[in-house]
């Protein structure tokens, strides 16, 4: 199976998830920056990708709950075209990310984290689900 990152893209942090080989997904870092400080989540991106030498991109989707595209749609489609500038040859999947905060909340309790921990890993969890689903549904529709 190929190598994907996903990413869950917050205001203050950027979770991030990969899959190895076997498609098992794993939570590498919830990465911290100043709020809105995107610039410094690109680079901390653009950092991981170079070093893992990865092709694949997942991203959250922040869809509302009808389906429809809210406001942080568009932070995410432009934080997206500024990694692309840097990166063209990645290739982006966007996946839809309603509901992953609950799994993930889910997940961490499954796992015994206790709820003071959980604000601190919450977005790396969310961008496990997130890589889950795509891969479920890319192995659903035949694709490996």
């Amino acid at each position: 199976m190929e190598k994907y990152l996903a990413i869950d893209l917050g205001t203050t942090s950027l979770g991030i998830a990969t899959n190895d080989s076997l498609g098992i997904v794993h939570g590498r870092e919830n990465f911290l920056f100043e709020k809105n400080n995107f610039k410094k989540a690109r680079e901390h991106l653009l950092n991981y990708l170079e070093i893992e030498n990865i092709k694949n991109l997942v991203v959250g989707y922040p869809l509302m709950i009808n389906g429809e595209e809210q406001t942080r749609c568009a932070s995410t489609k432009k934080f997206i075209e500024d990694l692309l500038i840097y990166k063209k040859d990645l290739k982006i999947f966007y996946e839809d990310e309603r509901y992953s905060t609950i799994e993930a909340r889910e997940k961490m309790e499954e796992a015994g984290i206790k709820k003071n921990k959980q604000d601190k890993l919450i977005d790396m969890f969310s961008a496990i689900v997130i890589l889950e689903r795509f891969i479920r549904r890319m192995e659903k529709d035949g694709v490996k």
